[in-house]
C-alpha cells in the first residue's frame, strides 16, 4: 500500500530524505546530473529562500513497505498568479519509480493542497525561479542534461503525468550548436557594426566579478522588463533578483556576460555559461570541503557553454539590438576554446528566437514539456 506523507520543512532529517528520493533513482545513470545540494536544501528551506515571502508550497513523499519512492512539491506562486490573472499551482521536484498508482498517490494529495487553496489549475514542473528549469524531458533522453538548469527525467514520467489527466501546456525547446561549424550570416555581423558605429549602442564587458556584482541590479531590471510577455514571467522581488544573482555567481565567469547598452541604458543581455556538469557528477553536488575547488578547475577545462538567458528589450529589436546581441553570442563562442554550445529552453512562445536558432543552424535536441491540469 502507498503511504504519502508531508514533510515538515524545518526538519533538516526529512528534508534530506526529501533529497535523496531522486539520488537513490538516478544513481549512476549517465545523463543525470545531481543539484547542487546546498541550492537544493535552500529550495526547501522557508528561512532561505525569497520565495516563500510571498508564496507558500509543501513537499510529500510516497512510500511502499516503509521505502521512500517518490516526492513531489506543490507550489502556490501568489505574484504570478496576480500578475496573470490566474488560480494556479504548480508542482515541482517531481521524482516516481514507474508504478502508476504511486504517481497518482502522490498527485492526489498535492491536490488535496491545491484545492484548500481555492485554486483550479496545476502546471509544471515549474519551480521557485528563472533558473529552476522547465517541464519533463519528452525528448533528448541520450544527452546529458545542462547542469542544474533544466531537469532530466526517465520517458515513463511523461506517461505517468498523461495517465493523471495532464495535457501540454507549453514546450521548452533546447539546441545544440557544434561551434566549429556554427556561424551567424554576415550580415548579422553587418548590422551589428552599423549599429555600434552609428553610437548609441554598445556593448558592456566586465573585468571581474566584482564590476559584474556592482551592475547587478540594472540588470536584475532589465531581466524584469525584457521578459514581460513570457508564458512564465512574473516580476521578481528585489530580494529574488538578489538571489538569483548569488547564485549565478557561483558558476559565473565575468567574460561569458555582455551586457547590451543603448546609451546609458541597459537593454539586453547575454548570459554565458561555461558547463560544469562533469564536476557535479563527481562530486554528488557537494561544494564542500572539495568539491568547490573541483568546479573551479572544470570551469577551465570544460569544452561546453550554455548560453540561458538572452534578450532585449522589445523597443530594440527594429534598431539593431537584437542583431548585435547574436553578433555578440558568436564572439563569445569564438573568444573561448568551447566546442558545444547548448542555447538553453527557449519556450516555443519565443517565435522569433526559436526561429533564429534554427536559421543560423541551431538543432534542436531536448524538449521539455510544461503540463497542465484542470482540477
Amino acid at each position: 500500500m502507498v503511504k504519502v506523507e508531508q514533510i515538515d520543512a524545518s526538519s533538516k532529517t526529512q528534508v534530506e530524505r526529501y533529497i535523496r528520493i531522486q539520488f537513490k533513482l538516478y544513481k549512476g545513470h549517465p545523463q543525470w546530473v545531481p543539484p547542487i545540494l546546498i541550492d537544493r536544501r535552500d529550495q526547501l528551506n522557508e528561512e532561505k529562500h525569497p520565495f516563500y515571502e510571498h508564496s507558500e508550497a509543501n513537499s510529500f513523499i510516497a512510500s511502499v513497505d516503509g521505502e521512500d519512492v517518490g516526492c513531489v512539491t506543490a507550489i502556490e506562486n501568489k505574484p504570478y498568479n496576480e500578475y496573470h490573472g490566474k488560480k494556479q499551482a504548480q508542482f515541482y521536484l517531481f521524482d516516481c519509480i514507474d508504478d502508476q498508482e504511486v504517481a497518482n498517490a502522490l498527485f492526489e494529495r498535492a491536490f488535496e493542497w491545491v484545492r484548500a487553496r481555492g485554486l483550479n489549475q496545476v502546471v509544471g514542473p515549474k519551480g521557485f525561479g528563472p533558473l529552476d528549469g522547465y517541464g519533463i524531458l519528452v525528448e533528448g533522453f541520450e544527452h546529458r542534461q545542462m547542469m542544474t538548469m533544466m531537469n532530466y527525467n526517465y520517458p515513463y514520467y511523461q506517461t505517468l503525468v498523461e495517465n493523471l489527466g495532464f495535457r501540454k501546456e507549453v514546450d521548452f525547446v533546447s539546441h545544440y550548436g557544434y561551434i566549429p561549424e556554427f556561424k551567424f550570416p554576415p550580415r548579422i555581423h553587418s548590422i551589428a557594426e552599423r549599429v555600434i558605429k552609428r553610437g548609441h549602442f554598445s556593448v558592456k564587458r566586465f573585468k571581474n566579478k566584482r564590476e559584474l556584482l556592482k551592475w547587478a541590479p540594472r540588470i536584475g531590471q532589465t531581466y524584469n522588463d525584457t521578459f514581460i510577455n513570457n508564458w512564465e514571467y512574473y516580476p521578481l522581488s528585489e530580494r529574488e533578483l538578489d538571489f538569483v544573482i548569488s547564485n549565478i555567481m557561483t558558476i559565473a565567469d565575468h567574460r561569458l556576460i555582455k551586457i547590451i547598452m543603448y546609451d546609458d541604458k541597459v537593454v539586453g543581455f547575454l548570459f554565458g555559461f561555461a558547463d560544469v556538469s562533469e564536476a557535479l557528477i563527481r562530486t554528488g553536488g557537494k561544494l564542500f570541503p572539495f568539491g568547490i575547488i573541483d568546479l573551479l578547475l572544470e570551469l577551465k577545462r570544460t569544452k561546453w557553454v550554455s548560453f540561458n538567458g538572452a534578450g532585449v528589450l522589445p523597443e530594440y529589436h527594429g534598431q539593431g539590438g537584437n542583431a548585435l546581441l547574436y553578433s555578440e553570442m558568436e564572439n563569445t563562442m569564438s573568444e573561448f576554446s568551447f566546442t558545444h554550445a547548448d542555447l538553453t529552453q527557449v519556450a516555443e512562445s519565443a517565435v522569433q528566437m526559436r526561429n533564429d536558432l534554427e536559421n543560423i543552424g541551431g538543432k534542436r535536441y531536448k524538449n521539455h514539456r510544461v503540463f497542465i491540469k484542470d482540477i
